[in-house]
């Protein structure tokens, strides 16, 4: 068997560890300023048939609607550096399960990507209240109503995926502690009992209406704490995987 070593090229390899514990540790502090430039700019709006209400409240808070979606802008970039990172921890302990890994990885972009997309919707109805003569209450209720569905059932069915395959890919790795397997595979089954508040109504004062708190307590809180709580982890064994890195880098050939 011959041994071939990947030069670095003078580039230092970089930590898998530091990088996927900072982009979540940023997860954390995206969450956190989101929340409060949300409680404290935004607040909650009228019903979606209070037409005049729903236009003066969505010019008013137009501002603050859009610095949400900036922020979250941003923490959805977090969000991709930490899904790679992720799935490079634990394919370097398993390279037979790179499928399994790909699929977290990929429902973990369409989400982001399905998050932008409520995102641009809800910033359409802030940009369209603050237009010369009023907004319209018909398309600000529609793409409201839209966002609801993408940031609430839709989302969570992808999220549901994302964390099954991170459960399932912990616990048959061993890549990381057993508990963050097992918080992931929870997080699966609270998202997927949170598909159903696609029936609840558009009500966002009760936990059951589409994309309402419900939605925000059981699917998307619990899965940016295992996001959070997988980062603080790979924190502190940062350079175990910075070695594993670096062991990934030679490959055995066949004389």
């Amino acid at each position: 068997m011959v041994e071939v070593v990947i030069q670095p090229n003078g580039w230092r390899t970089p930590s898998v560890g530091a990088w996927t514990g900072a982009a979540a540790i940023a997860v954390a502090v995206l969450t956190v300023l989101e929340f409060t430039i949300r409680q404290v700019t935004v607040g909650a709006r009228p019903g979606l048939q209070q037409g005049e209400a729903l236009v003066r409240f969505t010019a008013e808070t137009s501002g603050g609607t859009l610095g949400v979606i900036l922020t979250d802008t941003f923490l959805m970039a977090a969000i991709m550096v930490f899904l790679a990172g992720y799935r490079q921890i634990v394919t370097q302990v398993r390279p037979d399960i790179q499928w399994i890994a790909d699929l977290a990885f990929s429902a973990g972009v369409a989400y982001v990507a399905v998050t932008l997309v409520g995102d641009g919707m809800e910033a359409g109805a802030a940009l369209d209240a603050t237009t010369p003569g009023g907004g319209d209450a018909v398309v600000i209720r529609t793409l409201t109503v839209g966002h609801a569905m993408l940031f609430g059932s839709i989302g969570c069915v992808l999220t549901a995926l994302v964390s099954a395959a991170s459960g399932y890919l912990t616990l048959i790795t061993a890549a990381l502690p057993r508990w963050t397997g097992v918080l992931a595979m929870a997080v699966a089954v609270a998202n997927i009992v949170a598909v159903g508040t696609a029936f609840g109504g558009t009500d966002d004062t009760s936990f059951h209406a589409a994309g309402g708190w419900g939605t925000a307590a059981l699917a998307t809180f619990p899965w940016l704490v295992w996001v959070v709580a997988v980062g603080v982890v790979v924190i502190r064994y940062r350079r175990h995987h910075l070695v594993r890195a670096q062991t990934a880098a030679v490959r055995v050939v066949q004389p």
